[in-house]
């Protein structure tokens, strides 16, 4: 059994050095959620995140030796708990509407759940070349969101001319929903309501 004791820190137990580099992980990216939510993540320092977590900046940097590569892997992991909430929530049945319902739901759930920053903030934030890897890591929900949208198309459910940037502009239309859902100023429903509702509207087929 490890046990890690950092002073009056929190203790963290595992029965191996796999699963205990696993639980630290995990509790540094609760550690940037929650500080996401209090401070915005320009805010953020690497200190704050460690005392955060219960752990030193030096085992801190051990698992993430920059601040880029700490948004990256909490955005990883925002995407990777959207993907297998769209799979498991979303009804084989379901019509190219549905699949859009189901999809904006989930983007604005996980926005007040998972806080993490909008594209404009990464940028400045990241850099360039981290920002590009970024993307790469949110590239399936993209893919998601456009497969729901050409299936619409197919079927003469929807119209876009072009769909990829169609799939942008409903993104960004989702993110403006950020900041009010994290200030408390909007539900996710109520959110979902207008969100779904403008879409939907602007992608009707005539």
């Amino acid at each position: 059994m490890i046990v890690c004791d950092h002073g009056n820190m929190p203790r963290i137990s595992a029965a191996t050095i796999g699963e205990h580099r696993a639980q630290t992980r995990d509790r540094i990216l609760q550690a940037v959620a929650k500080l996401s939510r209090d401070l915005g993540i320009d805010a953020i320092s690497m200190t704050e995140v460690a005392a955060e977590a219960g752990i030193t900046r030096t085992v801190l940097y051990n698992y993430f030796p920059d601040k880029a590569a700490l948004l990256l892997a909490f955005t990883e992991r925002v995407t990777t708990y959207f993907i297998e909430g769209y799979q498991r929530e979303l009804p084989g049945d379901a019509s190219p509407g549905e699949r859009l319902r189901v999809f904006i739901r989930l983007q604005l759930a996980g926005l007040l759940a998972h806080p993490h920053p909008g594209a404009a903030d990464l940028s400045a934030t990241l850099g360039p070349d981290a920002y590009q890897r970024l993307a790469d890591h949110v590239a399936p929900m993209h893919e998601i969101l456009t497969g729901i949208i050409d299936s619409g198309v197919a079927c003469g459910d929807f119209q876009a001319t072009d769909v990829a940037e169609t799939a942008r502009i409903i993104l960004a239309v989702i993110g403006a929903e950020r900041i009010p859902l994290l200030r408390g100023t909007t539900t996710v429903e109520k959110a979902e309501t207008i969100v779904s509702g403008f879409v939907l509207r602007a992608l009707a087929a005539s």
